[in-house]
């Protein structure tokens, strides 16, 4: 599993990450995290947050905690030293349980995403919609959307044939 380490910054205060390019996932450091989201002035007081809060999210039943990784990453003191991470859903798991106002606009954020996404599931239709307005705002042009949509559904089609005439998906012909 080959990772890189990387410091993010928020609010002027350093936030640990590794990628992990075998699973393709960005880990974030829990501390690091709740010493923003909650003004922690030192690693020992986000610490001790996260003690208290994995403990009740233990008894609440949250697996959140029970599924987050311990990885080894640079300390203050420039050593590595292993500390709890988590991935980037895992992450905006724990922020909903922090009740800060720096966590107010993520936790929204969240709220809005996930109301769309459960109005997409009862038309797909607005999942195309939102496609089409997303490759407008990164500066894609009408036409290779077009062909993008075009090619996406062709790749589709191609494979539900496939799959019609006995090849398994994964195998040589799939892609």
């Amino acid at each position: 599993m080959k990772k890189e380490n990387e410091i993010k910054i928020f609010e002027d205060r350093k936030l640990r990450s590794v990628w992990d390019a075998e699973l393709e996932k960005w880990y974030f450091s829990v501390i690091d995290v709740i010493a923003v989201l909650t003004d922690q002035p030192d690693y020992q007081g986000a610490r001790n947050y996260w003690k208290v809060l994995k403990h009740r999210l233990v008894k609440e039943g949250n697996e959140t905690v029970t599924n987050c990784n311990r990885l080894k990453l640079e300390a203050e003191d420039g050593k590595q030293r292993f500390t709890d991470v988590a991935d980037t859903e895992q992450l905006f798991r724990l922020i909903q349980s922090i009740p800060s106002p720096k966590a107010e606009p993520f936790k929204l954020w969240l709220a809005r995403v996930g109301s769309e996404r459960l109005d997409e599931m009862q038309d797909p239709e607005l999942s195309i919609d939102r496609a089409l307005e997303q490759y407008l705002k990164l500066g894609y042009s009408e036409n290779w959307i077009n062909q993008r949509l075009k090619s996406i559904e062709i790749r589709k089609e191609l494979t539900d044939e496939w799959r019609k005439r006995g090849h398994k998906e994964g195998s040589q012909f799939a892609t």
